[in-house]
């Protein structure tokens, strides 16, 4: 076995990865040209026979084309060069004579107390090899999420100077939901295996409202929301209020931090969910005032309005339809318009109280 072996194997991934991302930059450019004359031809004179096809098509490659968020020129121009470390993809390839060589590059996923031979377990074992497979399957490369996260990195940076770059570092976890994404000092772990899909065959006997997030799209967000759970202080007050006004200065962060990500991804709902919420926002905080929960100190709120579940808990014939975390979306509208009527810098938002970002924010649902 060669003396660097480990090495050689991450350079294989990183030439590879280099390999793919020339391959996206050309389906770009060709992208970018197929937009260039979608534009320039708006108003081509199609054939009969196909004029109503051609014209749909069209008109979704010119929508498609001016659909791009713009960010802030002080922001894209932050330096930021990510590099995604596919421990993932080392572990797959390895053997078990390639044990000492990981443990050796990958100290801090090694811990003292597990011993080798359950690595070696793992290595040989054949459901944990069809995992592995799976992920790289699903993420043959990583180059748009990493471009992503440095985007965000870029967000995080400006508005928190102080912001250090960590080393990222993709792996499996066994579908460890509860861990998808781990922050810890100057390290980002990704757990890959917990985004292959929602409807994908690892997922069986999860329940639904969990496996709905196990999503592509959701890793950024969630990467976000880490970095936002270490800013943003636990409340002191145990009210309801409180406990919204908290989720909410998360999910605000989310939306500096995130600005051309769809909102409905920042609080983890499907695009029916988030539109039921809008819709019948005026309801819920109606409801809220009438049952005077705001300032309750019930730990069942959180359980029926705050925590991730199938359903927020009305206790009407509503529940089903309801998406979970209402309270959440709540406390977010509340900072949102606190912000609005009353912007101040962020870290001034993250220590201000619940009850005075409430009573200035003159919260008023949308109706």
């Amino acid at each position: 076995m060669p003396k660097h072996f480990i090495f050689k194997l991450l350079e294989k991934i990183k030439n590879q990865e280099n390999l793919n991302n020339e391959k996206h930059k050309s389906s770009y450019l060709n992208y970018n040209s197929i937009c260039t004359f979608a534009n320039k031809n708006k108003s081509l004179n199609l054939g009969m026979k196909t004029k109503l096809t051609s014209l749909i098509i069209l008109l979704l490659i010119v929508m498609s084309c001016n659909t791009d968020c713009t960010v802030n020129k002080d922001i894209s121009n932050i330096p930021m060069d990510v590099e995604v470390v596919r421990f993932d993809k080392a572990f797959a390839e390895a053997t078990t004579e390639d044990l000492p060589q990981l443990k050796t590059a990958f100290p801090e996923l090694f811990s003292s107390r597990v011993p080798d031979s359950i690595w070696v377990n793992k290595i040989n074992d054949t459901l944990q090899n069809e995992l592995e497979s799976e992920v790289i399957k699903t993420f043959p490369d990583f180059i748009e999420e990493t471009n992503d996260i440095s985007t965000l990195f870029k967000h995080i940076k400006y508005h928190f100077p102080e912001f250090k770059k960590p080393t990222v570092i993709t792996v499996t976890s066994d579908v460890d939901y509860r861990n998808k994404v781990i922050v810890a000092d100057r390290l980002l772990l990704i757990a890959l295996d917990n985004y292959l899909g929602t409807d994908h065959r690892f997922y069986v006997g999860i329940q639904e409202y969990l496996k709905d997030n196990f999503r592509k799209a959701q890793i950024v967000p969630n990467i976000a929301q880490e970095y936002a759970n270490q800013l943003v202080p636990r409340p002191t007050s145990r009210t309801f209020l409180a406990q919204m006004v908290y989720y909410g200065k998360l999910l605000y962060l989310q939306d500096v931090f995130l600005p051309c990500t769809n909102p409905n991804e920042k609080i983890g709902y499907s695009k029916e969910d988030y539109q039921w919420a809008l819709d019948n926002e005026e309801q819920i905080w109606r409801y809220f005032i009438e049952k005077e929960l705001i300032y309750k100190t019930s730990n069942k709120l959180q359980e029926r309005f705050i925590n991730e579940g199938p359903f927020s808990k009305f206790y009407l014939q509503l529940d089903a339809e309801s998406p979970s975390k209402l309270g959440q979306y709540i406390g977010w509208q509340i900072v949102k318009q606190y912000m609005d009527k009353h912007p101040v810098s962020l870290k001034k938002l993250l220590i201000t109280d619940a009850e005075t970002i409430f009573k200035t924010s003159k919260y008023k649902p949308k109706k």
